[in-house]
């Protein structure tokens, strides 16, 4: 498994990271990493493996787009020293463009995304803080669908920015894919974007086994 006994792991990103976590970091029993598929991923880590011990971090956001985390970046990222950061930022980077077209300051369009993603990477590597970056994703099957095709854009560009810097790099977007060929998105998400219990374990899952998470859970 790549996270080793005492590591300390830091999640980050918008509202599907935030889910409701404690402030100003969320850390801690019950509510503190929230209650989205952070709480999950923490859940299990722990369940498949007690003889080690994990400090779990949420500096999610809701409602951040790449350019408001960057503007955070060295508080909730950098001066906390975590070993690994999970990042997954970009559904707002792509929505603002969609439901505020009449509000350009808030919309991150594409080439700007990849280099805000670019200066995160640039800024955990020379603090010696190892990266695993994850794409945005659109519970939509369609990809003609116009908010689909520009997330796979946007999540194109963060495998860009992994390639380009060697770090760790997981597309969560065919996981949904897959799910969805048996059940329609609104089945674990009202919106598409925010995931129900079914889409944190989705995710959580999907990252325990890019990490290399060995146990079976049953």
């Amino acid at each position: 498994m790549l996270f080793e006994n005492g590591q300390s792991i830091l999640f980050t990103g918008d509202s599907i990271t935030d889910a409701g976590r404690k402030r100003p970091v969320g850390q801690g029993l019950w509510e503190g990493v929230g209650n989205g598929y952070v709480r999950t991923f923490d859940t299990l880590l722990n369940v498949l493996y007690p003889e080690y011990i994990f400090r779990i971090l949420n500096t999610g956001c809701s409602g951040n787009t790449s350019k408001d985390l960057l503007a955070r970046f060295d508080t909730d990222v950098i001066a906390l020293k975590p070993d690994w950061v999970v990042l997954m930022i970009g559904a707002n980077d792509v929505w603002r463009i969609f439901d505020e077209p009449g509000l350009p300051e808030n919309q991150v369009h594409l080439s700007d995304y990849e280099k805000n993603l670019t200066e995160m990477v640039t800024r955990m590597k020379a603090a010696g803080i190892r990266p695993i970056l994850l794409t945005p994703y659109f519970m939509e099957p369609n990809r003609g669908d116009p908010m689909r095709r520009l997330m796979d854009e946007y999540g194109q560009a963060v495998r860009r920015v992994a390639e380009a810097h060697g770090v760790h790099f997981i597309d969560v977007q065919p996981v949904f894919d897959e799910y969805l060929r048996y059940r329609h998105s609104s089945y674990i998400s009202w919106d598409r974007v925010h995931p129900s219990h079914i889409g944190s374990m989705l995710l959580a899952k999907t990252l325990l086994s890019y990490v290399g998470v060995d146990r079976p859970l049953f």
